[in-house]
């Protein structure tokens, strides 16, 4: 982003800094320090802590900000390195806080310089929660209030802007980095951080009380199917299930609520896909992050002010069949795109992807029929359900429980027809036994006892007939029903 720093004192960002003053001193009472939850993540070796500031404070900080961008040369700044640009600020404010004779503490100035710098080269107040690995969720409900989500709780935090003036230029920084815009012409607007977080902002005059923006954070590292187990969302029977589903090319649909991980699960059961295989991706946003080399990303694109130019999801599904994909995923299924994805499930892509909004796998199978409908198609409601149950073959679905925890609660097979009805089975369920003395549910993964499930002959053919055969056995014999052992999760 910026070029690297020069020793060229004519391409300096510095400009000549105003005379000393001989003004009063400007004082700043002690901040009221709130702390919650360090994010468990160094920044410079130390922990980033969220604090509420008093009003003198932020007029402090105006004051010195407006000196900075008096003195500062900011088209010179954007060719310096991010570290040298923000050196560079550092070294510019530490000089007008001695010039306006500002009177804090050391930790106080510290801090007045990092929020300074992140005004300037980041996301200014959101940076310190940005940078927190164990928040899943920002919400920022106009300038004053902000929310988190923390180990699936949402909790207030102290982090607030200047004002709502601030908060929309942070909301137009962020949409215009991947090309899209929101003000009051255009006040809805869906776009991503650089990490793949996913960014939804919605501008006055629609949100009353002020720009709201949310953001769904990415972890930094990567999910797998084994952090799963270890984080007691799934049982090592289910992982050893939900691999061989996706290496033995099962075409898939994640269901949830929100917030119950579908995107998570979705980037993990990737992780069973061949390096060799060619994988096209169909997103709003372009949040997955696949580890196989040959993948390749799409995105939607929203009409300009004329109302042209918009790409929706199904031209790319329907385009990507053009590409030579050996996979199909696509990251969310919300409208007539559904009926272009089980046609290419039914043509040849077998092993594609998909997730959706439901809450049971049986849900699942009308939400799909509901959307082929009001995407125009004229066919029978039985024709509907035979594509997809020729199309589909597992479902799997994930929750999230009142106690925020997030778990894998059905892996489901599509069998077939019986009459007009889609028939399925069950081959694991999650049954809730109980809480303990701190509200967390307790509650066990167990297998419904099918042996041979319908995609066996998928498995026998990649040679993984031996490990299904052993999981599904290993997951029958923890059934406590069989009074052989409880695998808790």
């Amino acid at each position: 982003m910026f070029g690297r720093r020069t020793s060229d004192p004519s391409a300096s960002p510095r400009r000549a800094l105003p005379a000393q003053e001989a003004a009063a001193p400007v004082k700043i009472s002690d901040a009221q320090v709130a702390t919650l939850e360090p994010r468990g993540q160094p920044r410079a070796e130390a922990v980033v802590q969220e604090r509420r500031h008093s009003e003198e404070y932020y007029d402090v900080k105006t004051t010195v900000f407006n000196a900075l961008i008096d003195t500062i040369d900011l088209t010179q700044l954007a060719k310096l390195e991010a570290a040298a640009a923000r050196e560079e600020i550092r070294d510019i404010v530490s000089e007008i806080i001695q010039i306006k004779n500002v009177v804090m503490s050391i930790a106080e100035q510290e801090e007045l310089l990092e929020d300074i710098c992140n005004d300037v080269l980041g996301y200014g107040p959101l940076e310190p929660l940005l940078a927190r690995d164990d928040i899943a969720d920002i919400m920022v409900n106009g300038a004053n209030t902000t929310y988190i989500e923390v180990g699936g709780k949402v909790q207030r935090t102290g982090v607030r802007f200047a004002d709502n003036a601030q908060l929309m230029n942070i909301c137009q920084r962020i949409v215009s980095q991947v090309g899209r815009r929101v003000d009051e012409s255009s006040p809805i607007c869906d776009a991503r951080l650089p990490d793949g977080s996913r960014v939804n902002v919605i501008a006055p005059p629609l949100a009353i009380d002020g720009p709201t923006l949310t953001i769904r954070k990415f972890k930094k590292d990567r999910l797998k199917l084994d952090q799963l187990v270890k984080y007691k969302s799934i049982s090592p029977e289910s992982k050893t299930i939900l691999e061989i589903i996706g290496r033995v090319r099962c075409n898939v649909l994640i269901s949830g609520g929100t917030g119950s991980g579908k995107t998570t699960l979705l980037n993990c059961l990737t992780g069973a896909i061949d390096h060799d295989e060619r994988i096209i991706t169909c997103e709003d946003s372009a949040e997955l992050q696949l580890q196989q080399p040959h993948v390749v990303r799409l995105e939607t694109r929203p009409p300009n002010l004329e109302g042209e130019g918009e790409i929706t999801m199904r031209d790319l599904v329907r385009n990507c069949l053009r590409m030579r994909p050996e996979r199909i995923i696509v990251g969310e299924v919300r409208g007539a795109e559904a009926f272009d994805l089980l046609q290419a499930m039914n043509t040849g892509h077998d092993g594609s992807m998909g997730t959706l909004h439901a809450n049971s796998p049986r849900e699942a199978i009308s939400r799909l029929e509901s959307m082929i409908m009001m995407g125009g198609f004229s066919l029978p409601p039985k024709t509907i359900r035979e594509m997809i149950s020729g199309s589909i073959d597992v479902i799997v679905q994930a929750a999230r429980l009142r106690d925020g925890t997030r778990k894998i609660t059905h892996i489901t097979e599509v069998v077939g027809m019986e009459g007009e009805v889609v028939t399925l089975q069950n081959l694991i369920v999650f049954d809730i036994t109980g809480e303990d003395a701190h509200g967390k549910i307790i509650g066990r993964h167990r297998s419904t006892g099918i042996a041979r499930p319908r995609f066996w002959e998928r498995a026998e053919y990649f040679g993984e007939t031996g490990r299904l055969a052993e999981a599904l056995a290993s997951a029958e014999a923890h059934d406590p029903r069989n009074g052989l052992g409880d695998s808790r999760a």
